[in-house]
């Protein structure tokens, strides 16, 4: 999967209102990358404070920062223990500061983006850190349709015309929300968390074989679709038609163990559970006791170890009863 990117000019173009941003000196260099990979051979953090020993990225100066490069004799770049220009790619000025000359010479010879910002130095580090996570995050588009069911989030699958977009369209009917139809667009917000967009273009809709496309939010309300969500879940619909021994093998399983199927998505591990499709099954209830099962479980309850461990505890109670009344030899 290639790495994710922006340049300089589609940071400010993006941020410049929520960040408050101007742009001061080397504006030539709005084509330069930023991406969470470093250069080659180089090891620098995306983001973080203007110091003589670590290289960042985006270099951010508050007062403290902004003092290291305003003395009379300008900016010794002997100081720092790395190339400055060759291993910043954005400079970036707190508090509506007033850029040292120095450094206004320093992006204008290298080309390199100089931006004031009137946030606080903190503030400016927290908001700008977050945007970046997110706009810079792995993501994965998967066929399918994203459904908020008993408030988790549910990825439902199958094949082509297995009806992911008539339960869906169920689901919605009983109360449960759409997220999005057919291209979820998956994001890793954290090192275990899976977050769901809904393209914009797609928002609100749902396409049904024989119905066309449907607009959910004018026929149920708006309060039935959302435009995003995390994964918590994942139900694979697959037709018992057709099936070889194999597949009925997979699709009847153990009927007493706990179900131990996952799937991985950019890295994230997410449970999933296989429901098998045919005439006469009710699939929204299936799916509905199976998002409650899957919430208990990941409350720690286990049903089918509770069932197992009551049937223990009888057999034990009747043993115990049987070897306190036979007869003594």
């Amino acid at each position: 999967m290639p790495v994710r990117h922006l340049n300089v000019d589609e940071l400010f173009t993006a941020f410049r209102d929520e960040l408050a941003l101007r742009w001061l000196g080397g504006l030539e260099g709005g084509h330069r990358r930023l991406t969470r990979e470093g250069r080659p051979g180089q090891r620098s953090r995306l983001l973080g404070p203007l110091n003589f020993n670590s290289p960042n990225r985006i270099q951010l100066l508050g007062t403290s920062e902004t003092r290291l490069v305003a003395g009379p004799s300008g900016i010794d770049l002997a100081r720092f223990e790395y190339d400055l220009a060759d291993t910043c790619e954005m400079l970036v000025v707190s508090n509506d500061q007033e850029a040292p000359a120095a450094l206004v010479a320093l992006a204008n010879e290298h080309a390199l983006p100089l931006l004031v910002s009137a946030l606080p130095f903190n503030e400016l580090q927290m908001r700008l850190r977050y945007l970046l996570k997110k706009q810079l995050a792995e993501r994965r588009i998967i066929h399918g349709v994203m459904m908020d069911v008993h408030g988790t989030g549910v990825l439902i699958t199958g094949d082509a015309s297995v009806g992911k977009s008539e339960l869906a369209l169920e689901l919605i009917s009983r109360g449960h929300i759409l997220v999005a139809d057919d291209a979820p667009e998956f994001t890793r917000i954290a090192p275990n968390t899976l977050e769901c967009h809904c393209p914009p273009l797609l928002q609100d809709f749902l396409e049904v074989r024989g119905l066309g496309v449907l607009n959910i939010a004018l026929m149920y309300g708006d309060a039935h679709t959302r435009s995003r969500k995390i994964l918590r879940f994942i139900v694979n619909l697959r037709p018992i038609a057709g099936a070889n021994k194999e597949d009925m093998a997979d699709i009847a399983g153990d009927r007493i163990s706990e179900p131990n199927e996952s799937r991985e998505i950019l890295g994230v591990t997410i449970p999933e559970r296989l429901i098998a499709v045919a005439p006469g099954r009710n699939i929204a209830v299936l799916v509905e006791a199976a998002v409650r099962a899957q919430i208990l479980r990941a409350g720690g309850y286990s049903a089918p170890r509770d069932l197992v461990d009551k049937q223990n505890r009888a057999l034990n109670a009747t043993a115990g009863h049987l070897d306190s009344t036979s007869p003594s030899t």
